[in-house]
């Protein structure tokens, strides 16, 4: 999954640059990824509207940061975007004491509608979230609904030790298990 997309990366060093151009020519190669991630995040339409801009605003200010040896521009922006989207997940969290189930399966919630795109661009997702959710049921549940609680929905490891009633060891045990079994499956996917 560490695939290096070249348009990606010279978009990205036109950033540095300070090519506002590069920037929307990005924003438009991801938006539609990063939004639907950032959605099943936080749950809230406009509230992940704010995130994917600041996951903009931040690509801008912080695009010499990227370093190719730790993953492709398309992971980067994912990792901006998943941790933008639990900030402020948590921050909510931390003002109201309604937390959303842990049990309810993330993969089986509907995707949401985005902005138009073209069918080619569209089959290529739907092919994607089909295949990320082939390697997500293939898990144990055990492995499944830990991975979910701690990537969708932001709970650290110690938390989701006590919310599961498991050893610390187990959890990260468990996570690390299913990530491998799932990089491995996932390995012909850019």
């Amino acid at each position: 999954m560490h695939s290096s997309d070249p348009t990606d990366l010279i978009l990205l060093q036109r950033i540095v640059a300070r090519d506002s151009d590069a920037l929307a020519s990005l924003y438009d190669r991801h938006s539609r990824l990063l939004f639907g991630l950032i959605l099943r995040i936080v749950r809230d339409r406009a509230e992940a509207e704010d995130i994917l801009q600041e996951v903009f605003v931040r690509v801008w200010t912080r695009a010499e940061l990227f370093d190719p040896r730790l993953g492709g521009p398309t992971a980067w922006l994912v990792r901006i975007a998943r941790n933008r989207a639990i900030d402020r997940l948590r921050a909510r969290r931390s003002r109201d004491a309604d937390r959303p189930p842990l049990d309810e399966s993330i993969a089986e919630r509907p995707a949401a509608a985005t902005d138009i795109v073209s069918p080619e661009a569209a089959a290529l997702e739907a092919e994607r979230r089909g295949t990320v959710i082939d390697a997500l049921s293939v898990l144990p549940p055990e492995q499944r609904r830990l991975i979910e609680a701690a990537f969708f929905e932001g709970y650290t490891h110690g938390e989701l030790a006590t919310r599961f009633g498991l050893p610390l060891g187990t959890v990260k045990t468990r996570i690390r298990a299913g990530i491998v079994a799932m990089r491995q499956r996932l390995e012909h996917v850019v």
